[in-house]
C-alpha cells in the first residue's frame, strides 16, 4: 500500500447525466484532521492492520554504544586468557589428584584480570561529563537525553548533512531576474517597478480612451519609444507569469477586541497591506509571490477557483483557476491554467527546473548560459514560460485530461501524456534566481569540524554549479582545497574514464550529480565508495 498516491473514481447516478468525477490524493481526509468548513461524503479506508501506526510497528532494537561493546568484547578476550592461563598453570603442575580443585584456585586468583571496576568508573565519568554538557553555558537547553551519544561524538568520521533548511536558513530572497537581453538585480528593481506602473497606466488610458475615442491611445502608442515599450510588455509578461503561477495563498491577520485572540481568514476584503501574510509549500514560490508584491502586483485573494491581483493603481483583477499542475520531483515543474475576467484570454503558465524547461520552451540561445551563470552565484534558478489558448484548444486538452483521471490503471502516466501534449512550444518569459542566505557561524562551525578531521558529506538538489558555490562560501572546501567537478556520465565506459581520472588526484573535494552517482553506483560501487570515503568533502 502507497498512502503518498491513491486513485479511484466517484459515480453519482442520482444526477441527471450521471457525474463521473476522478478520486487523488487530494481527495483524502487523513485521521485526526478537521474539516474548515462545508460537508464532506465519504468512505473510510485502510483500517486496523493497514493504518500507518500500525504499518509502521516494529520490535525494539537493543542499541548498544560503540564503548560498551568494545568494553564486552574485551571482557570476552580477558575471560578466555583467565581460562587459559589457569589450565595452563595446572597442566605444569600435573593432572594428578583433585586438579579441578586447582583449576578453580587459580581461576579464582588469576579472576582480577577482568576489571570490574571499570565498567563503574566509565557509568561515573558518563555521568560527571553528561552534568557539564548540561551545565555549559554555551549550549543552554541542552539535554543529555542518553550517556552514549556524547561518547560517539568523539568517534565522528563522517559528517552527513543536508543543505536547504540545515546549513541555510530557507528563507529565500529575490535576487535577478533575466529576460534573454537585459538582466535586473537588487539594486535595478526600482526600474522594474517603473515599468509596472507605466505599463498599467498605458493600459488603463488605452481602455478609458476605447471607450470614447481610439485617437488618444494610438497618439500615446505612436509617441512612446519602440524598444521601450518592448522591454515593458516583457517585463509585464514575466511579473505577471510569476504572479499567477504558483500555489500561495494570502492569509490576512484579523484582531478582535472581544476575545483577544487573533483570527487568520482567507479572504479580507480590505486587502490591508499590513496584515497580510503569505503561505505555501515551498519558500521559493513565497519570495516570488513576495517580489512581485514589492514591484507593484500583489496577490491579495486566493481560492480554489480564482485568484485576484492588485495592480499599482490599486485595480483589482480577477483570474480564475481552471486547472493547476502541482510540482513534482519527478516533472520538476508545475503549470497553471488561468483565465482572464476582463478579456477571457486563457493563458498556460508554467515554471520549473532549466532541465526541465529548455526542451519545452522554444529555442533560444541564453537560458543555458544564465542559468550557468547565475548557479555560479549560488542562485536557485527557475524558468518561467507561457503559452496562449484558443478556448477550442482548451476545451479539447480539458476533455481529454479529464477522461485521463477516470482512469483506473496507468492514471499517473495516461494524465502526464496528456499535459505533456500541451507542454510544447511555450514561450519563454524569463529567469529568476533566488537566494538561500547560509545559518548563522555556519562558516566557522564547519571550518572547526574540518580541522577536526571530520568529512563532511552534503546533499543538495541543486545544480552542480549551485552546489560547488554553496560549498565555497560555506567553507565546507577550504580555500587552498581543490574541487573535482565529477563530469555527467551515462554509461559504464565514461564512468571508468571518470574514475581514473578523478584517482589521480589526491585531497580534493568531490563534487558529483545524483545521475552520475547512480552509474557510478551501479557498476563501480566498490571503487567509488572506496575513492569517496578518501575525500574531505563530498557534495552530491
Amino acid at each position: 500500500m502507497d498512502i503518498h498516491s491513491f486513485e479511484g473514481t466517484f459515480t453519482r447516478e442520482d444526477s441527471d447525466p450521471t457525474v463521473h468525477e476522478s478520486l487523488s490524493i487530494e481527495n483524502t481526509l487523513w485521521a485526526s484532521t478537521v474539516v474548515a468548513s462545508g460537508t464532506v461524503i465519504g468512505v473510510v479506508i485502510y483500517t486496523g492492520k493497514e493504518t500507518r501506526s500500525v504499518m509502521n510497528t516494529s520490535n525494539p532494537k537493543n542499541k548498544v554504544g560503540l564503548l560498551d561493546l568494545e568494553l564486552n568484547q574485551l571482557t570476552k578476550a580477558l575471560f578466555l586468557a583467565l581460562v587459559a592461563l589457569s589450565v595452563f598453570m595446572v597442566t605444569l603442575q600435573g593432572f594428578v589428584g583433585p586438579w579441578y580443585r586447582n583449576l578453580f584456585r587459580f581461576l579464582l586468583l588469576f579472576s582480577y584480570i577482568i576489571p570490574i571496576s571499570l565498567r563503574v568508573n566509565l557509568d561515573m565519568g558518563k555521568a560527571a561529563y553528561g552534568w557539564m554538557i548540561m551545565k555549559d553555558d554555551n549550549i543552554p537547553g541542552t539535554v543529555v537525553r542518553t550517556s552514549t551519544i556524547p561518547e560517539e561524538l568523539g568517534r565522528l568520521v563522517y559528517l552527513l548533512t543536508d543543505k536547504t533548511g540545515t546549513l541555510t536558513q530557507n528563507e529565500m530572497i529575490f535576487k535577478r531576474l533575466h529576460l534573454g537581453t537585459v538582466s535586473y538585480g537588487t539594486d535595478t528593481m526600482d526600474e522594474i517597478q517603473n515599468h509596472i506602473i507605466n505599463s498599467y497606466s498605458q493600459m488603463h488610458t488605452q481602455s478609458s480612451g476605447n471607450s470614447t475615442s481610439s485617437t488618444p491611445s494610438r497618439k500615446m502608442q505612436s509617441s512612446a519609444p519602440k524598444v521601450r515599450k518592448t522591454v515593458s510588455n516583457r517585463i509585464h509578461e514575466a511579473v505577471k507569469a510569476i504572479a499567477l503561477c504558483h500555489n500561495v495563498t494570502p492569509v490576512y491577520e484579523s484582531r478582535t477586541g472581544v476575545t483577544g485572540e487573533t483570527e487568520y481568514a482567507e479572504v479580507d476584503q480590505d486587502f490591508s497591506d499590513e496584515n497580510r501574510t503569505y503561505q505555501a509549500s515551498s519558500p521559493d514560490e513565497v519570495a516570488l509571490v513576495q517580489w512581485t508584491e514589492s514591484v507593484g502586483l500583489t496577490l491579495v485573494n486566493r481560492d480554489l477557483t480564482s485568484m485576484q491581483l492588485k495592480n499599482p493603481s490599486g485595480q483589482i483583477l480577477t483570474y480564475y483557476i481552471l486547472q493547476i499542475f502541482p510540482f513534482t520531483s519527478e516533472s520538476k515543474r508545475m503549470g497553471i491554467i488561468v483565465r482572464d475576467e476582463s478579456t477571457g484570454e486563457i493563458m498556460f503558465y508554467m515554471k520549473g527546473a532549466d532541465v526541465a524547461m529548455s526542451s519545452i520552451v522554444q529555442y533560444n540561445d541564453w537560458l543555458e548560459e544564465e542559468c550557468g551563470n547565475m548557479a555560479r552565484e549560488g542562485l536557485r534558478t527557475l524558468v518561467v514560460a507561457k503559452k496562449s489558448l484558443t478556448e477550442e484548444q482548451y476545451q479539447d486538452f480539458e476533455s481529454r485530461y479529464n477522461q485521463a483521471k477516470l482512469s483506473i490503471h496507468d492514471r499517473t502516466l495516461k494524465v502526464a501524456a496528456v499535459v505533456e501534449s500541451l507542454e510544447r512550444e511555450m514561450e519563454l518569459l524569463c529567469l529568476t534566481g533566488v537566494e538561500d542566505q547560509l545559518q548563522a557561524d555556519v562558516r566557522p562551525t564547519l571550518e572547526m569540524l574540518r580541522n577536526a578531521g571530520i568529512k563532511i558529506w552534503m546533499l543538495t538538489g541543486d545544480k552542480l554549479e549551485t552546489a560547488t558555490c554553496i560549498a565555497k562560501s560555506s567553507h565546507l572546501v577550504s580555500r587552498t582545497q581543490d574541487i573535482h567537478i565529477f563530469r555527467p556520465v551515462t554509461s559504464r565506459g565514461e564512468a571508468h574514464l571518470e574514475l581514473n581520472a578523478f584517482r589521480r588526484k589526491h585531497d580534493c573535494a568531490l563534487v558529483i550529480s545524483g545521475d552520475s552517482l547512480e552509474v557510478c553506483l551501479k557498476y563501480y560501487e566498490h571503487e567509488f565508495v572506496e575513492l569517496a570515503c578518501q575525500c574531505p568533502a563530498v557534495v552530491c
